[in-house]
């Protein structure tokens, strides 16, 4: 009986049709199907860009930690803290990716479609790394003369 139902669940329409966001905004988020796209489009994009990034420092760090010998091990650090400093970059791009989606009512009582660019996440994201990558030249410049 279940597989007559699994067979019969091709013919229904697409989720988007049918399921409805149940959250405290439910009544006040109405989103199309193309609208939809566009959120997993961005989500897949800039958060899976960003936590990917973050964990190939972790890796990068771990692989620094485990094999090579203790004077390394600030190296590991500073890789391991870059990718906490991403994670979080990440974090705060997603609040912002969300907010992007979403309407606002104007002082005027109209309402607006509002649109953040990711100038902000951007401008600390250099920041974090040519802090990092500064880091990074000064302890390998350190390892050296040790």
């Amino acid at each position: 009986m279940t597989v007559l139902r699994r067979f019969a669940g091709m013919f229904e329409p697409h989720p988007e049709d049918r399921l409805h966001l149940r959250t405290h905004r439910a009544r006040s988020v109405v989103l199309t199907a193309q609208e939809l796209v566009e959120i997993r489009a961005a989500q897949r994009t800039f958060e899976g860009a960003y936590v990917r990034t973050a964990l190939g420092q972790f890796s990068f760090a771990l692989v620094v930690l485990k094999i090579f010998t203790a004077e390394f091990y600030s190296i590991g650090a500073l890789f391991a803290t870059f990718g906490a400093g991403i994670l979080l970059v990440s974090m705060y791009r997603r609040y912002e990716g969300h907010r992007q989606f979403f309407s606002e009512v104007g002082e005027d009582g109209l309402g607006r479609k509002k649109f953040r660019t990711s100038g902000n996440a951007v401008v600390v994201l250099t920041a974090l790394s040519v802090g990092a990558y500064a880091s990074l030249i000064a302890l390998t410049l350190r390892l050296g003369y040790t």
